[in-house]
C-alpha cells in the first residue's frame, strides 16, 4: 500500500508540500487498496473537507509539439518562486504499453533547482485516452490545488480531445510559435475555443511574432472571444513578456466563478470515468448522458469526483 490516505490528505490540507509525492504516487495506483485510500485522501482535500474549493490556481497549458511550452514554463517557473509562490507542474506524457507508466518524462525538459522544496515536478501518464487527460492526472491536480499556490497541468499535443484540459483547469493558456501556420489549424479543431488566454512564443523574432499575435487577435474576434488575453513572450534573457502573462493568467482568475467552474468540471469528469469503467450499458442503465449528468447537478456541488463516480454506480445499481 502507497501510504494512508486520510492522513496524507490531512497534511495536504495543512499545505504541507513534503505530503504531495507520495498522495500522487497513491492516487497513480490501480492497486484496489490503494484506489480506497486514494478516495480517502480526495475526501480530505474536497471542497466539503476544505469548506471551499481548493485555493491553488489550476492552469492547463496546451499547444502544438515545438511550441516551446517546457521553456516558457521554466521561465514562468521562476517567474512564480519570485514572487513567493509554491508550484506543482504535471507534464502529461504518453503512457509505456507496457507499464502504463509516463514514457517521455517531459519534467526533463523542465529547468528548475531540484533542492527548492517550493517547486513539485512530476511527469504523469495520458493512460489510455490519447490526447486527453487520465483520472489520476485530474484527481492530482485538484488535490495538490489544495496545498500549491500554483498547479500546472502540461498536456501532450493538440487534438480535439485536447479540449478535455478546460473541464480541470481554472484558466487555459494555449501557446503557439509563429510561422507555423497553427492559427488556421487550431480554427479547424476547435481549439480556439478553449483558451483563456493565448501565449506567441518566440516574440524576439520581431515582425513574425507580431503578425502571428495580430493573425491570432482577428481569429478570435472572429468567433466572438474578442476578450481573451493574446500576448508574445520571449523566454530568452532577458526574457520578455513574462511578468505581463504572469499577470494575465492571474487576472483571468478573478473573473472566473470558480466555484461553478470547478463543480462543472468535477460532474463532466465523474461522467467520464463512470462511462470509462461502465461502457455506454452503463450509462444507459442511467437513462443516458443527460440523465446522468442531471443526476449529478442534484448532487451536492461539494462533492469530489470520485463520490460523484459513487453515486452514479448506486444510481445505475437501483435502475438495475
Amino acid at each position: 500500500m502507497s501510504g494512508d490516505g486520510s492522513a496524507l490528505g490531512a497534511r495536504l490540507r495543512e499545505r504541507d508540500l513534503s505530503a504531495a509525492p507520495a498522495a500522487l504516487n497513491l492516487l497513480e495506483s490501480t492497486a484496489p487498496e490503494d484506489r480506497r485510500e486514494g478516495s480517502a485522501l480526495l475526501a480530505e482535500v474536497s471542497p466539503s473537507a476544505l469548506g471551499g474549493e481548493a485555493p491553488g490556481h489550476v492552469i492547463g497549458v496546451t499547444g502544438p509539439p515545438g511550441a516551446g511550452k517546457s521553456t516558457l514554463l521554466s521561465t514562468l517557473l521562476r517567474g512564480w518562486r519570485d514572487r513567493g509562490l509554491t508550484v506543482a507542474l504535471l507534464a502529461v506524457d504518453p503512457s509505456s504499453r507496457r507499464s502504463g507508466g509516463a514514457l517521455l518524462g517531459d519534467r526533463a525538459r523542465i529547468e528548475f533547482d531540484p533542492k527548492d522544496r517550493g517547486v513539485l515536478i512530476r511527469s504523469t501518464a495520458a493512460g489510455e485516452r490519447l490526447g486527453g487527460l487520465a483520472r489520476a492526472t485530474r484527481d492530482a491536480a485538484l488535490a495538490l490545488a489544495a496545498a500549491f499556490d500554483i498547479v500546472v497541468i502540461e498536456t501532450v499535443g493538440v487534438g480535439q480531445a485536447e479540449t478535455e484540459v478546460a473541464d480541470v483547469a481554472d484558466t487555459v493558456a494555449v501557446v503557439v510559435q509563429p510561422g507555423s501556420g497553427d492559427v488556421l489549424q487550431f480554427l479547424k479543431s476547435g481549439i480556439m475555443e478553449i483558451p483563456d488566454v493565448l501565449v506567441v512564443t518566440k516574440a524576439d523574432l520581431g515582425t513574425l511574432a507580431l503578425r502571428a499575435r495580430r493573425d491570432l487577435a482577428a481569429a478570435l474576434r472572429s468567433l466572438g472571444s474578442s476578450d481573451t488575453a493574446v500576448l508574445a513572450v520571449s523566454s530568452l534573457s532577458p526574457a520578455e513578456g513574462i511578468d505581463e502573462l504572469i499577470e494575465a493568467l492571474q487576472a483571468h482568475r478573478g473573473t472566473v466563478d470558480l466555484p461553478a467552474r470547478r463543480a462543472r468540471a468535477r460532474r463532466a469528469g465523474a461522467v467520464s470515468d463512470f462511462t470509462a469503467e461502465h461502457g455506454e450499458r452503463g450509462l444507459r442503465a442511467l437513462g443516458g448522458r443527460v440523465a446522468a449528468e442531471r443526476l449529478l447537478e442534484e448532487q451536492d456541488p461539494l462533492l469530489e469526483g470520485r463520490a460523484l463516480v459513487a453515486a452514479l454506480e448506486r444510481a445505475a445499481g437501483e435502475a438495475t
